[in-house]
């Protein structure tokens, strides 16, 4: 099986200066955990995540170190409005693994396993065709192997 063969090409997109607040939308209401950052030539130039946007809230080690006691969940928590504040530049990761439709889906699997990462965008000639999840390639292999039984 190749990712072209269970890639998904109807893919939800943020740019650069999207507003943080406008792409967890996006991620709440489709019920998805990320999505590519692309610039106007559709050229993938970050993927930014649940877990970018969540990461925000939480200080840096400094800051725990300088703390006393227990840190503050609760002031970490109203923190989440200033990540909504930001712009999905200022959060997305910009080393972004790919893979191409043509890859082997194992491969591409391999990848998402390696990198610790759940979703990859599909990328051909430097342009975003497509995205796959794990739980993509999880449904594909169970359905392959239910016609196989």
């Amino acid at each position: 099986m190749k990712v072209k063969d269970i890639m998904n090409t109807s893919v939800k997109t943020a740019k650069p200066n999207t507003p943080v607040r406008n792409l967890v939308e996006v991620m709440c209401f489709n019920k998805i955990s990320g999505m590519p950052v692309v610039d106007d030539n559709n050229n993938v130039v970050g993927v930014i995540s649940e877990k970018d946007v969540l990461r925000k809230m939480f200080p840096d080690i400094s800051e725990v170190a300088r703390e006393e006691g227990v840190p503050d969940f609760e002031k970490m928590e109203k923190g989440y409005s200033d990540a909504l504040s930001l712009q999905a530049s200022d959060l997305m990761s910009k080393l972004v693994a790919s893979a191409s439709p043509e890859m082997p889906l194992m491969k591409a699997v391999s990848i998402m396993c390696v990198q610790k990462i759940r979703r990859i965008p599909v990328v051909e000639a430097g342009k975003l065709v497509g995205i796959i999840s794990l739980g993509d390639v999880h449904k594909a292999i169970f359905a392959n192997s239910l016609k196989g039984a």
